[in-house]
């Protein structure tokens, strides 16, 4: 038997219709199998909490060996699972094809999708992830949507802890007035004819969730910088990709989120679009997850071979046909995190490399976790570890004094911003907002501010 692999890293479908699949007794002897190999081996345990607490649960235990933990106390180390996939892409040596066939964050999937069942998910939490309902009443209501989540609205906040166990002090996304999809039709986006790109490609933007609701400035900038490169561009949004349910373990809905947004893309696969996926998580989702949970499903295949993250795809442009003329250098540099979605992707670097086609521009790179994983982080028992996994970051982040810092992941960008604040203390960071990298694209073509 090998010691550890030295192939890439090879997913295996989940079997989530198998009875097998929900058998407790069947899930428990496989949680045992890993964690023992997980205790020998230690070698993730600075990136989430879940090792840590598997390991303190080993060693504080009576016999210092994992026969010491109880059965009933394997949920703890599933709980600090925020399914960033980080231990299966970078660090564990015993992922598939290895014969001891590890994939720790599935496992930690099953664990949650076979409590989900037994016990149910309380009703605050199934709103929470049904970011679909929430974003329509969000842009709604904007002006009040965002004065009750304001962080600095000890009122509403405190409240808001009380009844749904957000922690008042993490900072959460605003609200836009109109969703992108509106907002891209009033606003339209002229193709640069003289790019030269024009003629070669066209892209239909999956929105999102949280670009149509929340950050719409991403989706325009997304569709500047492709027309100015000659790329004629839709917007389009059938639903939410399902990941705020796959946190949950709900895999039901997850496939049919699949199925619905699949069958709306697919005919603009037809016509010979690119699709675009707006956030690393739900590029994730398109790309890997989907095919997983609903294997030799053709039009998910099809979707996943046809979708691109925003930074993957303007890379390939500069790659295969060039960027339109007219980039100007970002004074002052550039902090660029690299998402755990984006790095689950098995892409490389993207945004990096995308930051540096702009001329003359420091780019430094942070290749450690922000700490937010999504609603988790936000969560009353997660905001302080969030702020503790998320400080090596932040502190990269300062070390680098770049003017401009940007994550590919939204929600981690402005983790990322909040950690930075409170680490610096009374110095205030030189960059005064998070942004994504298509945004600084935007900036760097002197297509926005």
């Amino acid at each position: 038997m090998r010691e550890g692999s030295l192939e890439a890293p090879v997913r295996q479908a989940l079997d989530w219709q198998n009875p097998w699949f929900w058998d407790e007794m069947a899930l428990e002897k496989e949680m045992e199998r890993v964690f023992e190999i997980c205790h020998g081996c230690r070698r993730c345990f600075n990136l989430c909490d879940s090792f840590p607490r598997l390991f303190d649960l080993i060693d504080n235990g009576p016999t210092g060996e994992l026969d010491g933990v109880k059965k009933e106390d394997y949920g703890h180390v599933e709980r600090a699972c925020t399914l960033c996939d980080m231990c299966f892409m970078t660090k564990c040596p015993y992922v598939p094809p290895h014969e001891w066939m590890l994939d720790f964050p599935h496992l930690m999937l099953r664990h949650r999708a076979v409590q989900a069942k037994k016990h149910g998910t309380d009703f605050v939490t199934r709103q929470l992830a049904d970011t679909d309902r929430t974003g329509r009443l969000g842009t709604m209501t904007s002006a009040l949507a965002n004065w009750v989540t304001d962080e600095k609205n000890t009122a509403t906040r405190g409240a808001m802890e009380r009844l749904a166990g957000i922690h008042h002090g993490a900072r959460l996304p605003s609200y836009a007035g109109e969703t992108f999809q509106i907002r891209a039709a009033r606003e339209g986006a002229v193709v640069d004819e003289t790019a030269p790109a024009f003629g070669k490609r066209k892209a239909v933007l999956y929105a999102t969730c949280f670009v149509n609701f929340n950050a719409t400035d991403i989706g325009a900038a997304t569709r500047a910088v492709l027309a100015k490169n000659g790329i004629e561009t839709e917007v389009v949004y059938p639903a939410c990709c399902g990941m705020p349910k796959l946190e949950l373990g709900d895999l039901q809905a997850v496939a049919e989120s699949a199925r619905k947004v699949s069958s709306a893309l697919l005919p603009w696969i037809d016509k010979g679009y690119d699709v675009i996926a707006l956030t690393p998580s739900c590029a994730l989702m398109l790309k890997f997850e989907w095919p997983l949970i609903c294997p030799k499903d053709p039009a998910v295949e099809k979707l996943a071979q046809a979708t691109f993250d925003i930074a993957e795809y303007v890379v390939d442009i500069a790659k295969h046909e060039g960027l339109a003329p007219g980039l100007e250098p970002l004074e002052g540099g550039v902090s660029v995190h690299l998402a755990c979605h984006a790095r689950a992707q098995n892409m490389g670097a993207k945004a990096a490399e995308m930051l540096r086609l702009v001329p003359t521009t420091r780019v430094a790179v942070i290749e450690r976790c922000s700490g937010h994983g999504g609603i988790w982080g936000a969560r009353v028992e997660n905001f302080d570890t969030a702020v503790k996994v998320g400080k090596p970051a932040a502190q990269m982040a300062l070390k680098s004094n770049a003017r401009f810092v940007a994550s590919e992941c939204p929600l981690a960008a402005d983790h990322l911003m909040q950690v930075m604040e409170i680490a610096a203390g009374d110095e205030k960071p030189k960059p005064t907002r998070a942004h994504h990298p298509i945004q600084l694209m935007a900036r760097a073509y002197g297509l926005m501010e």
